[in-house]
């Protein structure tokens, strides 16, 4: 059954989980029709997660949210837009008891376009006065962003401004057109730079957009209704913002998980042998190549590649091993699961492996039959087929941004190598008669104290990309990690780990906030690599005995339930906190305190003095 069919059955307001799948394979004009439709949808807040968006800039921008609606439901979101006035971005986001700060949106849209410029240079112009109202332009904006980085804890997007011909075409000699397009991308160049000064914002490149041969403008359009981009540009635009609500919801895939025959290389291994697959020379070489040369970039920058075949595992080894044009080696890979099972039950399995759910993978393989299986048993899974000519393999993979992140840190870059000691722990696990013989030999290190300035984009990331140990699944975007780390009242501790197998980064944070006599823990999140050793309870032990050496007599903790922190519902109770008749609040009264588990070495910096 397609979308608009369900919708029309009406069996989707219900059944909001049911979209996404629905969505994946509509054209953009198809999207933005689905779009208008799901808005007038009836939701209940518990079927999906809200995700709020401002909207203000120059030109016409209504346009914009029919797209934007599709593109986040895509991604299993609802969209809760504010729209400004028509070109009162300026107004709105100098006042901050404007609709737009008072949206309390996650994300406030600043879009721009070539007429803010022309708008304000004379009549006749010339390169020179255009540089001068980018460089006013310019100036203003940067003002915008820190009365916003003021005012709101969400993020503000900006874009670049794309420069339609029917301006240079002004310009009859091709020095000055050449000028005008120099100081142009100059002031693109350093609009792309706000990020720097400007921590709350990003800013979206559509140069690369246009590159895809959408138009910049409709004429009539732009001349009639004061819309400067196109209907086409702003969906694709809608695309980009898409991926960042996705980030922001803490839905970022963490695992690209790759089929081989068809997919890595050309050919069937079993029949072509490990010297006969195609991965570099011919026609088709040259497309699986490329492919590959982009799937190690992807894993150079934090995120996990892993295999599962329908093959023998040791042919596909030694075609990773043995061919010399293979791009892709075997150490690339976190996991190769080759074997003769269904898919979805080899995904399953890898999430186990890897301690990850189903919905941290992207699985790309080019067998309609199995990637409409794993959709089916595993809609959680991003499914990308890759069915037709091995040259449009790269496009497929890169087209809704499955794994972007809003900055890359340190553990990022450090991740694939943290996975493969975590196997090595589960292999070593594997020697032990009980998990209490492996934790005392396994030497587990902790080092619990404020996070540093330097830490605070890792602990933003992890209340983003955290799902299963996370009480509370607040998700806090870098300029809230540092306000509160600012904030006398407040405590950001840091949990880094290591062990006999090395050093497993900053893996945790708690945000506790003092008040009085008492210590409320307003959230503690823990990534899934350091499950089960012990690492909470230390934390949770030596905070508790820290709070009453410094005169807390009482400590409170909150649990939000959601579809995915079940596994730590009784955190609190299981280390001596009683429930309070407020449903999720927990209260401890210092008594009897935990202790920290004997096989931890805990160094604890202290927090609350």
């Amino acid at each position: 059954m397609d979308f608009f069919t369900a919708y029309r059955e009406g069996q989707l307001a219900g059944a909001y989980h049911r979209v996404p799948a629905l969505l994946a394979d509509l054209a953009p004009a198809e999207l933005a029709r689905a779009g208008r439709l799901l808005a007038q949808l009836d939701v209940n807040d518990d079927e999906a997660t809200v995700i709020r968006v401002a909207i203000t800039g120059h030109g016409t921008l209504s346009p914009l949210v029919p797209s934007l609606t599709a593109e986040v439901a895509r991604h299993g979101l609802r969209l809760r837009p504010t729209v400004g006035d028509f070109g009162g971005y300026l107004t709105e986001l100098s006042d901050p008891d404007s609709a737009i700060y008072r949206a309390g949106a996650e994300l406030t849209l600043c879009v721009l376009d070539a007429e803010a410029i022309f708008a304000e240079v004379p009549v006749p112009w010339r390169p020179a006065d255009v540089r001068a109202a980018l460089d006013e332009k310019l100036s203003i904006l940067d003002k915008l962003a820190s009365i916003f980085e003021a005012n709101s804890k969400g993020t503000l997007v900006l874009n670049t401004l794309p420069l339609p011909h029917r301006f240079t075409a002004q310009l009859v000699d091709h020095r000055s057109r050449a000028e005008l397009g120099a100081l142009w991308r100059e002031a693109n160049a350093r609009l792309l730079r706000f990020g720097e000064q400007h921590p709350g914002v990003l800013v979206i490149d559509l140069e690369p957009l246009l590159a895809e041969g959408i138009p910049v403008e409709d004429p009539r359009l732009a001349v009639y209704a004061k819309m400067h981009l196109s209907a086409e540009l702003l969906a694709r635009y809608a695309r980009e913002i898409g991926h960042l609500a996705r980030g922001a919801a803490g839905r970022t895939k963490k695992c690209l998980v790759l089929d081989l025959d068809g997919t890595v290389w050309g050919g069937i291994l079993g029949e072509d042998g490990h010297d006969g697959i195609e991965v570099a020379e011919g026609h088709h070489g040259e497309a699986f190549r490329a492919f590959q040369r982009v799937v190690k970039q992807i894993g150079s920058q934090g995120v996990l590649l892993a295999v599962v075949s329908k093959n023998d595992l040791e042919p596909v080894r030694r075609a990773l091993t043995e061919n010399p044009a293979m791009t892709l080696g075997e150490n690339d890979f976190v996991r190769i699961i080759a074997n003769w099972q269904p898919k979805h039950d080899n995904l399953r399995q890898l999430a186990a492996d890897l301690n990850l759910g189903v919905d941290a993978f992207a699985f790309v393989d080019d067998s309609t039959l199995e990637c409409g299986l794993v959709r089916d048993q595993l809609p959680g899974v991003a499914v990308l087929p890759v069915t037709g000519d091995p040259a449009l393999h790269v496009g497929t993979l890169l087209a809704d941004g499955w794994f972007d992140v809003r900055e890359l840190t340190v553990e990022d870059r450090a991740r694939v190598d943290k996975y493969r000691e975590e196997l090595s722990r589960k292999d070593f696990l594997d020697s032990f008669d009980s998990i209490e013989q492996y934790l005392a030999e396994l030497g587990v290190r902790v080092r619990f104290a404020p996070a540093t300035e330097a830490e605070l984009p890792r602990v933003s990331q992890l209340t983003l990309r955290t799902n299963q140990f996370n009480l509370t699944t607040r998700r806090l975007q870098l300029p809230e990690v540092r306000e509160l780390a600012g904030d006398p009242a407040w405590h950001v501790l840091a949990i880094r780990s290591g062990d006999r197998f090395g050093e497993n980064g900053l893996v945790g944070v708690v945000f506790a906030r003092r008040g009085g006599n008492s210590l409320h823990l307003d959230n503690f999140v823990l990534s899934c690599r350091v499950f089960s050793r012990g690492i909470e309870r230390a934390c949770l032990s030596a905070l508790l005995h820290h709070a009453r050496e410094n005169g807390i007599t009482e400590v409170f903790g909150s649990y939000r339930p959601t579809a995915k922190n079940g596994k730590v519902a009784d955190f609190y109770p299981r280390y001596g906190f009683t429930a309070l008749p407020e449903p999720g609040e927990f209260r401890h009264d210092l008594g009897e305190i935990v202790a920290v588990p004997p096989h931890v070495e805990l160094d604890f910096g202290g927090a609350l003095q």
